[in-house]
């Protein structure tokens, strides 16, 4: 046998390997999920072999892709775990993907705030995956967009990617979600006033978190004044997630009516 031969064979059990874990992935097999995922972050043969099969069957996802920004602190994970919860009790699939800094001194994901997801754990309509940026700048990982392909593949209803919160760093989240939510803490003053220049420009609807803060009512006005869907919430209790649910769907139905052909005039 050649040397040709031997590459051959080995490029052909390579193949076979990829078209056996995507069509694992198509199934919904969370450990085949699980895996894509890992070997992608490596960047491996065998995950990009079989992300291109994913995305050659020519199926367009119905998942609603939605990214959860702003600052370190705001309650942006407290926000995804409500909003995990909500979209279980109305029957969906969930996936969750939680970009983490890295350590400058292991390279390992600082992954502490996923904790409180944990509760979903044991939810089979639920998978739950921390992404570490390793040296990527900005707010999302390298392997962010291949994630959410992965997860659009396995027939996941709704996709929430949760950035690190650095700043102007975040704007490419709207790269890769279509619906962006800016969660804002209140009483920030010159830092909401510099937020509008940057990381509020790429969200569709903005959260005032922790909505029982003396300046809570303060912080939403100034932001109405300068954008449309702005939303006050407490995440610990709840209160004001199935508005923030509506406000997503809304924007789900407005981007589905844009993509609709338009019908010829008679």
């Amino acid at each position: 046998m050649t040397r040709l031969d031997i590459h051959l064979d080995k490029r052909d059990r390579q193949v076979d390997l990829a078209s056996t874990l995507a069509e694992r992935v198509r199934q919904g097999e969370v450990r085949a999920v699980a895996r894509l995922i890992t070997s992608l972050e490596r960047r491996e043969q065998e995950g990009r072999d079989t992300l291109r099969l994913l995305q050659g069957q020519g199926e367009s996802s119905r998942a609603a892709i939605i990214g959860v920004t702003g600052y370190p602190g705001a309650g942006k994970s407290t926000i995804i775990d409500q909003l995990v919860t909500a979209y279980r009790r109305l029957g969906h699939r969930v996936g969750v993907l939680a970009v983490d800094m890295t350590s400058p001194f292991t390279g390992g994901a600082l992954l502490g705030d996923r904790i409180r997801m944990q509760q979903h754990a044991l939810d089979a309509g639920v998978f739950i995956r921390s992404l570490a940026t390793r040296g990527h700048h900005g707010g999302l990982a390298s392997v962010t967009g291949e994630a959410v392909s992965v997860l659009e593949a396995a027939g996941y209803d709704v996709i929430l990617v949760e950035t690190v919160g650095v700043g102007q760093g975040e704007l490419e989240i709207a790269t890769v979600a279509p619906t962006v939510v800016a969660v804002v803490a209140p009483g920030l003053g010159d830092e909401v006033q510099a937020m509008k220049a940057g990381l509020l420009e790429v969200a569709q609807i903005i959260v005032v978190n922790r909505g029982d803060h003396p300046e809570a009512d303060r912080t939403l006005r100034e932001l109405r004044e300068w954008y449309r869907t702005v939303l006050k919430i407490t995440a610990t209790t709840g209160q004001g997630i199935p508005e923030l649910i509506a406000a997503i769907a809304e924007q789900q139905r407005l981007r589905d009516l844009e993509a609709a052909p338009t019908r010829a005039a008679p």
